[in-house]
């Protein structure tokens, strides 16, 4: 038998241009001599859908569009992809096995995830039966992505005749993820001895990243096809001697995963929200910096500006390294002194401030300068603003309400502050297009006489680390406090975190590449008087 993986980037409600995706596909799978033709979870529809799939409407339109797409399916050629699906009023995230314009079977999905960024027990209902079926004289059981990760659906398809387990997925990446991804699928193959082809949906989709990276194991365990991460593509196999086999892509190392799921996440989210293009501030600092990197990777130079702002403090350092980065990467270049405006705002409120000392406030005045003059921009020429702060900043709240985190999307939302300067420098050996100045000088704002961030922030090395045990692995302070982190900088940290609450959920969206972004995968009271122990 043949298998084609359809390795597809669907957009979530574009229901008719998921499914030419899908007949493309296929046609494609038929000329390649392809028996069976695979692809993702929600294909149909896009994932996730969140409350669209409340709508009875929309299980209409998903029945229509499908009737229509079954008709246009080449001879021959059997295919599966999942949609959403409504049984006299109990709604399924379900798979439907097709051939010669019948269904052949459908599979309802058993168990719905509902931690991290799934929440699917609230728009569906599990499924109970396993789901087996027949191509080209192999027995296929269907499963859908979570039922991978449970014992019990996959011992049902077996006990059902299945040789084969094919299981289609929209799993999204976090560093780490295809290690896991290995690790349950040889525990499940360890529990029946059943070879496994394991397909995965590809693109952003909102916050979330889908990285694609299917496989194929044996019944042993061992990888026989691995498919290229974060592309889409249709990938033939070929099934025989107890084993789906086919080319063997190398998968990318943490650092250089991280760095494709932020650039994918910024493509898809200006394509499919169809922005002709992006600009942000470019302060000469290092989160900027590779913030438009990011983006010019991702959209080409010719679709990004930057706007450097410079204040009485920005240094001449900033302003030379900000114009040879834009010179490097040939995008769109504005300059636009903030002074005047500055001196503007402080007349205007001298009476208000009279014996007041210089303080945050004068600092917050010149971010949201910044701030409204990058929305300007954007609503005269359409562009989406990309803020530029990053996780550790959100993290404590060393952000400005409306200024630097002004904007749409939020490229650096998950990227702690160490991160930045290793993907900085990994995009640098490809090609040394961040001023070394950028990265080895200390970070600042520069909103005031020779400021740097550890005026106010513990170093980076140690916000990170303390910021990671507890808002990502859930450690409370005194199990942070044991690992050898002093008290009273975990105090510190723990402290800023919680009380900066309030900011982050007023923050842009951004691409989600750790276990626990802030986002929909964390959701804390921003009123809320609950101090951990130490």
């Amino acid at each position: 038998m043949k298998l084609a993986l359809a390795q597809l980037n669907p957009t979530v409600g574009d229901l008719a241009g998921n499914a030419a995706r899908i007949i493309d596909a296929a046609r494609q799978a038929r000329l390649a001599g392809a028996d069976l033709l695979l692809a993702p979870e929600l294909a149909l529809c896009g994932y996730p859908p969140e409350d669209l799939a409340l709508r009875e409407d929309f299980y209409a339109e998903n029945a229509r569009v499908l009737a229509g797409l079954a008709r246009n399916l080449p001879a021959g050629l059997t295919v599966v992809f999942g949609l959403p699906l409504n049984e006299a009023g109990l709604h399924y995230n379900a798979a439907v096995v097709l051939r010669d314009g019948r269904t052949l079977a459908t599979h309802r999905k058993q168990r719905l995830p509902n931690h991290s960024v799934f929440d699917e027990l609230r728009t569906f209902v599990p499924g109970e039966q396993a789901t087996v079926f027949d191509c080209a004289g192999v027995r296929c059981g269907l499963l859908i992505c979570e039922d991978l990760w449970h014992p019990e659906p996959v011992a049902q398809a077996r006990a059902a005749g299945a040789e084969l387990l094919l299981v289609i997925n929209a799993s999204p990446f976090h560093r780490g993820k295809q290690a896991e991804r290995y690790a349950v699928a040889r525990a499940r193959i360890g529990e029946t001895g059943l070879p496994l082809v394991y397909l995965n949906t590809v693109g952003g989709q909102d916050e979330l990243v889908f990285d694609g990276g299917s496989f194929a194991m044996d019944g042993r365990g061992a990888v026989t096809a691995q498919l290229p991460m974060f592309t889409e593509g249709l990938h033939v196999l070929e099934y025989g001697a107890g084993a789906a086999r086919g080319e063997c892509h190398p998968l990318p190392d943490e650092l250089d995963s991280v760095y494709a799921a932020l650039t994918l996440g910024v493509r898809d989210y200006v394509e499919k929200n169809r922005f002709p293009g992006v600009l942000l501030g470019l302060s000469g600092g290092i989160d900027s910096a590779l913030t438009l990197v990011i983006a010019v990777d991702a959209l080409g130079p010719q679709r990004v500006e930057a706007v450097m702002m410079p204040s009485q403090y920005t240094s001449d350092i900033s302003r030379e390294d900000a114009q040879a980065l834009a010179q490097r990467l040939g995008v769109a270049y504005r300059v636009i002194p903030i002074k005047s405006v500055f001196d503007s705002m402080l007349t205007a409120l001298a009476d208000c401030f009279e014996g007041l000392p210089y303080d945050v406030t004068e600092e917050n005045i010149q971010a949201r300068i910044r701030g409204m003059l990058l929305m300007a921009l954007s609503n005269k020429f359409g562009r989406l603003v990309l803020t530029t702060g990053n996780k550790s900043e959100l993290a404590t709240g060393y952000a400005t309400l409306y200024g630097d985190m002004a904007g749409g999307f939020a490229v650096l939302k998950d990227v702690a502050k160490t991160l930045v300067y290793q993907l900085a420098c990994r995009r640098n050996q490809r090609a040394p297009v961040i001023p070394e100045r950028v990265i080895v000088r200390a970070p600042s704002a520069e909103l005031r006489p020779n400021q740097t961030d550890q005026d106010t922030l513990p170093p980076y090395e140690d916000l990170d680390a303390i910021m990671q045990r507890y808002l990502e692995l859930d450690q409370s302070p005194r199990e942070i406090v044991a690992a050898g982190y002093p008290e009273e900088v975990v105090r510190r940290v723990v402290r800023m975190i919680d009380a900066a609450e309030y900011k982050r959920r007023q923050s842009a969206p951004g691409i989600r590449v750790t276990r626990r972004a802030f986002g929909r995968d964390r959701r804390y009271p921003i009123t809320n008087r609950y101090q951990p122990p130490f």
